[in-house]
């Protein structure tokens, strides 16, 4: 037998912050070899902080690396154990993606990244080249102060892998796994048995299950053992990263981390007998076939054993059940790691949330008392930071800390219903139940003093008093009003956030979070600066349909149970005056449902569909219950009010990266914000694609049938009333 015991990580990097992102590299280290582990794989980048974004650029970054890197070598780290250790090298003109693997205080060798991420929120080839030599390892020359400090010149840098007297290993970092052709089915072949990858994977719902079997496929077929890694928390910026370190053998997952966590740095060991991966291999026909004939990788020999021999005091590790979070559960607990990591290290003493009552609002809250329940629950499990952190953010004292999710909610979260003469009083009660149950500070304000004396303003200056359009009023007027309110909430979250500590004296300052979904940010249904527009909102990519179902799932899991009574009613701005005869509803004002518009939104950024593309789908999908005609109506909606009201998206708050279809301007969907909101081109060819379909249907009398796929659940919304009453439509 060939025993070998290895260890990867979850490790909660910040960018840019040299100090902490060393000491947790160290304290991972010294748990690995605790554990009894010979190689301890971490994440990508993990001495800067993957985040780092345009401070690769800089030639700080890259120095500050070197030296932390020096750090770890001369000490006793890396001695009896192998460490791959992920940060940014530049070789003559160029700068790379690395993993340095460390042993016994020594460089053993530099992997460059081969093929790096460029899509969705990545964009690697802004700061790092790709290295492109495969077939030799070529020398290079290591910094002074890291020669003089190692007692070593040089090491080789390029693509191999490292041979061991008893097995080799080799690094594949992150985006390598997912190419076409990726590196590790050609090291399998030239030998290598132990795959580590080090990566910088955000969270996106429903997207572990994706990661997981690349680490399967890898080794199902050839053997092997594979290692992954990554970050875990908000490393200062939108994306969450999910964790999961992992390590598979031949196939079968035998050890998985959390993939939600407040801890800083989470272990995930595992002890393999390497001769269960020569057994299958030596079983496989066409892995011995095509071995034979391999086109040979470049090798760094180290001669040195990394395995033990037989002994039962080493516990194998056997397959186990992989562990999945529902869509729902990622809705709580990602977005919840996110706002404590970016609460503690903001500086904010709290949140401060404008609670309507309705579902968007109140998912937030109880995000937010999600959030509590979990350092609860990790300061009960003694997690020291956690409990530090806690104490320090409640301020409390005399060597009190948070024991209940309720009473720390109280300390750090305020909630505020902003009502108007438009509020009814189901909502405002419906805010001050779930504010209760959560825990929050919970204010009730009416805001119709503010609105009456703007509007007494504009009078006195224009002579003129707008009206709504349930009182006479036109469309300008009407918008206008609903504006009035919105904006005025977003001033008066501000100024609470900013005074509320004060008045209770409390230190610092509160973040406001906003609460617009990522259908509304779609569609441009939201008033360009009211309270879509605040510090952060954990929300911003998740889709209408997959709040709702949080809503459900957290009346029960959460203990909010007035969440169901929420979930269950109807979405409404409560802009606009009650009438006997006239509520406003969001779906009306918006002239399509949000079912329709999760579809227009994965169909326009998942499958880039533009309106003609989008159109010819949308007939076989829909086909079957409605005319080409009318889905030409609803394409063309979409296109007009999602082109008009575009320029919302550049000052969108920074958001949770949820969904895959996200219209975030910043930079996951980069497009322009000014256009002709006619597309006369594209709705001109939509308009001769149904005037063909009509007279096909006419020439063969009725018997042309277009095959529908299954039910997106395009609902019976008209697009007349459309825009009737959208706040701040092209605004």
């Amino acid at each position: 037998m060939r025993l070998l015991t290895v260890a990867t990580c979850n490790l909660n990097q910040w960018a840019m912050e040299f100090d902490s992102n060393l000491k947790q590299i160290k304290d991972s280290i010294s748990k690995a070899k605790q554990a009894g582990a010979v190689i301890r794989l971490g994440p990508e980048l993990e001495i800067p902080g993957y985040g780092c974004e345009d401070h690769f650029l800089e030639l700080d970054t890259i120095n500050h690396s070197w030296e932390c890197l020096k750090d770890i070598l001369v000490g006793d780290w890396t001695d009896n154990i192998v460490c791959s250790i992920g940060m940014p090298i530049i070789k003559g003109s160029e700068r790379y993606n690395c993993q340095v693997l460390c042993f016994n205080r020594k460089i053993i060798m530099i992997r460059p990244k081969m093929w790096l991420a460029n899509d969705g929120n990545y964009r690697e080839l802004r700061w790092f080249t790709a290295w492109k030599q495969r077939d030799q390892l070529v020398d290079f020359q290591l910094p002074d102060h890291i020669s003089e400090a190692i007692g070593q010149n040089s090491v080789p840098f390029g693509y191999g892998f490292v041979k061991f007297r008893d097995t080799a290993i080799a690094a594949e970092v992150c985006e390598e796994l997912f190419t076409p052709s990726p590196p590790h089915a050609e090291l399998a072949l030239n030998g290598v048995e132990v795959f580590m990858n080090a990566s910088g994977s955000h969270h996106q719902l429903r997207k572990l299950d994706v990661r997981l079997r690349a680490f399967i496929g890898a080794t199902h077929t050839r053997g092997g053992v594979y290692m992954y890694s990554n970050h875990q928390g908000c490393d200062g910026g939108r994306l969450y990263y999910d964790g999961c370190a992992s390590v598979v053998v031949n196939g079968d997952v035998v050890a998985q981390g959390s993939q939600f966590s407040l801890n800083d740095i989470e272990l995930v060991v595992a002890s393999i007998d390497l001769d269960v991966v020569a057994s299958l291999r030596g079983s496989l026909s066409s892995f011995q076939e095509q071995a034979s004939c391999k086109a040979n990788v470049p090798s760094v020999d180290v001669p040195y054993s990394l395995c033990l021999p037989f002994d039962l005091k080493i516990r194998l590790s056997v397959p186990l059940k992989i562990k999945y979070h529902s869509p729902e559960e990622e809705i709580a607990f990602g977005p919840g790691c996110w706002l404590w990591d970016y609460l503690r290290r903001s500086g904010a003493s709290g949140f401060l949330l404008p609670l309507s009552g309705g579902a968007d609002s109140s998912s937030v809250a109880a995000i937010v008392g999600c959030m509590c329940q979990l350092v609860v629950k990790e300061i009960a499990n003694g997690d020291e930071q956690v409990k530090a952190d806690a104490i320090r953010i409640g301020n409390y004292k005399d060597g009190q800390y948070p024991t209940n999710s309720r009473e720390f909610a109280k300390r750090i979260f305020y909630t505020v219903f902003m009502g108007s003469e438009n509020s009814s009083e189901m909502t405002k009660s419906r805010a001050k139940v779930l504010a209760d149950e959560i825990g929050s500070w919970h204010l009730d304000v009416s805001i119709d003093g503010v609105v009456s004396a703007l509007l007494s303003l504009f009078q006195t200056l224009t002579g003129m008093r707008p009206r709504y359009k349930v009182d006479g009023g036109s469309n300008v007027e009407n918008l206008s009003l609903q504006n009035i309110q919105a904006r005025i909430r977003m001033v008066l979250a501000f100024m609470l956030a900013s005074l509320l500590p004060w008045v209770h004296n409390k230190p610092g300052f509160y973040l406001v979070l906003g609460s617009s979904n990522v259908d509304e940010g779609l569609r441009g249904y939201l008033t360009k600066y009211d309270c879509s527009s605040a510090d952060i909102n954990p929300i911003g990519s998740i889709s209408k349909q997959d709040l709702r179902s949080f809503l459900r799932w957290a009346a029960i899991h959460l203990g909010y149970s007035s969440l169901a009574d929420i979930e269950a009613a109807p979405p409404t701005a409560e802009l606009e005056p009650i009438r006997s005869n006239y509520s406003q509803l969001d779906e009306v004002d918006m002239g399509m449902t949000y079912e329709e518009l999760s579809v227009y939104g994965r169909l326009r950024k998942i499958f880039r569909c533009g309106p003609v593309s989008m159109f010819q789908n949308l007939c076989y999908r829909w086909g079957a219950r409605l005319t080409p005609s009318q889905v030409a109506e609803k394409v063309k909606h979409f296109f007009k009010y999602y082109s008009i009201n575009r320029h919302k998206m550049t000052t969108l708050t920074p958001s949770y990266h949820a969904e895959s279809y996200s219209p975030e301007d910043n930079r996951f969907d980069l497009r322009q914000f000014l256009y002709n909101a006619r597309w006369p081109y594209q709705f001109q060819k939509i308009d001769e694609l149904v005037q063909e379909l009509n007279v096909k249907d006419v020439q063969e009398s009725g018997n042309h049938e277009i095959v529908a796929a299954p039910s997106d659940g395009v609902g019976g919304m008209g697009v007349a009333a459309a825009g009737s009453g959208n706040p701040n439509v092209g605004i």
